[in-house]
């Protein structure tokens, strides 16, 4: 017998022995107000422990169960600062055949986020998954196609559209939502987004190029990084915080930032069910490998709707938002008088459902879900495909391909290295 164990008898002697001496009993036993049962409370695991993942551990409203990393420094970490009944994995499989987890947190790099969410779909989980979420527009289909196949929650990680101050507006999304509904700056808009506006689209996210071949760090299992990514020889630059700059993984400061200031964007211009028909970037030739960086990327809707991304800031004059009838500018300023009594005085939008646990308990869908989410992910995706084509595009947002375009219609659906497939 261990120390940890004693046996029955030994148990309900020295109980009865105390009965009369305390009164006190543990809410955990008799329940109460603010308990909540283990068989009524959520789980979670959190596939990806590096920088991003660490933060998913202490998101609230799940108890954490499992963490899992191919590297085992990562790992290590994070199982040192939870709870020890939290168990550690270097395959995310084991953690996907594990009934009791409800949710699945994926905060692992872009290349990997359509495969895991769409297993996580098919074995029953719900998913918080990081953004960007998918790498090519094609993956982001399978996913919805899963979610929904499967009757799953899904939530990305970005929440500017329902909560926070949007970066250099000095607002939350709300009251510009608002202005923007009830037609306050006429239509059509253009939005640009640039430093002027208050967006920095963060050109440092850039890869290199010719990196010679290193040794790989015993505690780093690369071939499983990789996954469904090409096979290339392992460099450092490649993996971790850097993995951004290439094209394999995810899309520079685009893939990075896009999602971030894109979706509420998306949200503002009521575009969660469609898509532009046009697109052109202006560009330095792209490597095939690394990313590298870009003036200039303009996307249109079939109404004339406009989103500039205005990465050498040329625009310094730019307004946020700028329709037939006015402006508003970065900080909430414009030209119509009294705007911010304006936007109080205007109908609130349609609700959202914004705790997670709340959508996943209620079965009802979060406010950015697989639909939405993969939406404003395609216009990241879109301004990808533009940069390295160096052309303008075609779009049919319907079907979700590009017209007469064969070359851009490859990066859609991009090839994945056995045996990994969506």
């Amino acid at each position: 017998m261990s120390k940890n164990s004693i046996d029955r008898k030994s148990f309900i002697k020295s109980a009865l022995g105390t009965i009369g001496l305390f009164s006190i009993v543990p809410r955990s036993v008799l329940g109460g107000t603010g308990y909540t049962a283990p068989s009524d409370e959520l789980t979670k695991a959190v596939i990806g422990v590096g920088m991003m993942g660490k933060g998913h551990l202490r998101y609230p409203g799940a108890r954490l169960l499992a963490v899992c990393d191919v590297d085992q420094q990562h790992l290590q970490q994070a199982l040192d600062i939870t709870g020890p009944e939290v168990n550690g994995y270097t395959d995310y499989r084991e953690v996907l055949a594990r009934d009791d987890i409800d949710i699945i947190h994926i905060a692992t790099p872009p290349h990997w986020h359509g495969v895991m969410a769409k297993e996580a779909a098919e074995a029953g989980k719900d998913i918080w998954c990081e953004k960007p979420m998918t790498r090519t527009i094609g993956e982001g289909r399978k996913v919805v196609e899963a979610v929904r196949e499967n009757g799953r929650i899904f939530r990305l990680n970005t929440w500017f559209r329902f909560r926070d101050i949007f970066y250099g507006m000095g607002t939350p999304v709300k009251p510009i939502k608002k202005l923007v509904e009830n037609d306050v700056f006429g239509w059509p808009l253009k939005v640009t987004i640039n430093e002027s506006t208050g967006f920095n689209w963060k050109f440092n996210w850039s890869g290199l190029t010719n990196l010679p071949p290193q040794w790989t760090p015993e505690t780093l299992d690369y071939e499983q990084w990789l996954g469904p990514a090409p096979y290339k020889p392992y460099h450092q630059h490649r993996t971790h915080v850097t993995f951004r700059g290439y094209w394999d993984y995810d899309g520079g400061g685009l893939g990075d930032m896009g999602q971030h200031y894109l979706d509420p964007v998306q949200y503002i211009l009521d575009k969660d069910h469609t898509s532009p028909i046009r697109v052109v970037a202006d560009a330095e030739q792209q490597h095939p490998d690394a990313v590298g960086t870009w003036k200039r990327i303009e996307m249109e809707y079939e109404d004339g709707c406009k989103i500039i991304l205005d990465g050498e800031n040329k625009d310094t004059d730019a307004a946020f938002i700028e329709g037939p009838n006015g402006k508003l500018n970065r900080g909430f300023e414009s030209d119509i008088p009294d705007i911010r009594r304006l936007a109080a005085s205007l109908p609130d939008p349609e609700p959202q459902i914004t705790d997670f646990s709340q959508a996943v308990r209620s079965r009802q869908t979060f406010a950015l879900n697989e639909a939405n989410g993969h939406r404003s992910c395609t216009l990241v995706n879109l301004g990808k495909i533009a940069i390295r084509l160096g052309r303008e595009l075609k779009f049919d947002p319907e079907n979700e391909q590009f017209i007469d375009d064969e070359a851009a219609n490859r990066l859609i659906n991009q090839p994945m290295r056995a045996p990994w497939k969506i």
